[in-house]
């Protein structure tokens, strides 16, 4: 089970079919095993001992991809938005790496004593027909290096081994099982781990994949209709600036659409569901330390979810559906005990593509194999996971545990609302006391004492936050996650009244 068995099987399966980029001028799956053969040749070449991947996605990624599978060393995807000193950091831990970088960052690589390539170079040097060194590499090898985002600690580096990868592909797609015409369009960076599964099942499944460099939902819409793309992968924040976008919102072709990363707001989803109703619409949870997806909403149940009367069924709106049939999951309580359906604990999942492991620190499992994936969740009685965030975030107020998702979920569906983060500040009296940022859609007005009100007539008052903060935007990152660590950090550095 090795990553360059999924190319080669595409590659006897289906060679001449355009597998990477555009329908004209793109690479086949053939030419994608030459360029990978080639680049491995490189890697080589230069004695590296892992590739470095710091630029925006595009087709030089999937070439990186299979030339560091078939060179046998790790690809090692980093985020271009860091800061040098950030950079660096991370760079350190790789001093005989290979890199292809984007000219904005190559000074900072090449300060760190990396030899470097643009992406355009890289392609141009794996036109060149060679051969690499092949010696048989290990399913054991690491195939993938992706940094944590760090925002509460320093990066670690979640190491996946090739075994991980190529069993989340076997547990979630069919060989060959896409048509000739079908496209997916990725519009999530590389350094996520979304992008590197992208590729792969995508590859596996006989399908065109397409990246967009920089997202705008005007883009998204044009390059959906122009490349006739059939399959697309969005974050929440992406699905929502789309549906609140002016621009054309037709898309024939367009027939499923996944979406993860982060929570998705109901109210967003609703309306793509009546926007979009022939398409159909997946939610996918995952982590980086589980190879990507490890429960999936599927369309039918999007689709009862909406037309149910059952405030049961409705709720699975705000679920992230089944586990997988590869995955093994269990709620636990604060003394690691399983915890039955409906009670809230810390979510832990072991499986064959389960990694749970950090470069140079080893593997974050039990005695039983599982990992603790540290997000909060419970199962209702059909199986049905809802998860309500980090452990980590959880407000402590008195002596009551309180999930930032459950007042969120509430104050999104406020009409003026567009985004929220709650949170917990240090309060001498209760330890924690409740406050929320909010961001009001453009055009509208809402005062704090309506909002809170709002909130009150669904929550109770002790989980009503008792400050708002009215911001032009939150703090996220590119996938949509909430930097909720840096907003409590800025609320709590402001004197004064909320602004």
């Amino acid at each position: 089970m090795h990553l360059t068995m999924l190319l080669e099987m595409a590659a006897d399966g289906f060679g001449d079919r355009v597998v990477v980029g555009p329908r004209a001028g793109g690479l086949t799956a053939s030419g994608l095993v030459a360029r990978a053969r080639s680049g491995a040749a490189m890697v080589q070449e230069a004695g590296a001992d892992a590739l470095v991947y710091l630029a925006v996605n595009g087709p030089a990624f999937p070439v990186a991809m299979f030339a560091a599978a078939h060179a046998g060393v790790p690809l090692v995807p980093l985020n271009y938005r860091l800061g040098e000193d950030q950079l660096r950091d991370l760079l350190a831990k790789h001093p005989r790496a290979i890199a292809i970088v984007d000219p904005s960052s190559r000074d900072v690589v090449e300060q760190a004593g990396i030899a470097c390539l643009d992406p355009s170079e890289w392609l141009a040097g794996t036109e060149a027909s060679r051969e690499p060194d092949e010696a048989a590499v290990p399913e054991e090898t690491a195939a993938v290096i992706i940094y944590t985002s760090g925002t509460t600690s320093a990066p670690k580096g979640v190491l996946l081994r090739h075994a991980n990868l190529v069993s989340y592909v076997f547990g979630t797609v069919e060989f060959a099982g896409a048509a000739e015409s079908e496209a997916a369009l990725v519009s999530v960076p590389p350094y996520h781990v979304a992008a590197v599964a992208n590729v792969i099942t995508n590859l596996f499944a006989g399908r065109r994949t397409l990246v967009l460099e920089a997202f705008t939902p005007e883009q998204w819409l044009e390059t959906v209709r122009t490349e006739a793309v059939t399959n697309a992968l969005v974050v929440p924040t992406m699905l929502a600036r789309i549906m609140d976008c002016e621009a054309d919102m037709e898309v024939p072709s367009l027939r499923a659409l996944a979406y993860g990363g982060a929570p998705m707001p109901a109210p967003v989803i609703e309306r793509a569901l009546g926007t979009w109703p022939h398409v159909d619409f997946v939610n996918a949870y995952g982590l980086t330390e589980t190879s990507s997806t490890v429960a999936v909403l599927g369309p039918e149940e999007h689709r009862a979810a909406v037309a149910s009367n059952d405030a049961r069924v409705r709720a699975r709106l705000s679920s992230v559906g089944r586990v997988l049939p590869g995955i093994d999951l269990e709620i636990r309580g604060a003394a690691d005990e399983p915890l039955e359906p409906g009670r809230t604990g810390r979510i832990c999942v072991r499986g064959e593509q389960v990694s749970a492991e950090y470069a140079g620190i080893g593997r974050a499992v039990d005695e039983r194999g599982f990992f603790d994936t540290r997000d909060e969740g419970y199962l209702d009685e059909e199986g049905y996971l809802f998860v309500g965030g980090r452990v980590d975030d959880t407000i402590i107020r008195g002596a009551e545990n309180i999930a930032p998702a459950e007042i969120e979920e509430v104050l999104v569906r406020h009409p003026a609302v567009l985004d929220v983060v709650v949170f917990g500040v240090r309060d001498q009296d209760w330890g924690q006391r409740i406050e929320a940022a909010v961001v009001v859609r453009p055009g509208m007005a809402i005062a704090e004492e309506e909002l809170r009100g709002f909130a009150r007539d669904i929550l109770r008052s002790s989980k009503t936050p008792e400050r708002f903060w009215f911001w032009d935007e939150l703090p996220r990152t590119e996938t949509g996650k909430l930097l909720r660590r840096r907003v409590v950090e800025q609320v709590e550095s402001l004197q004064g009244e909320p602004v």
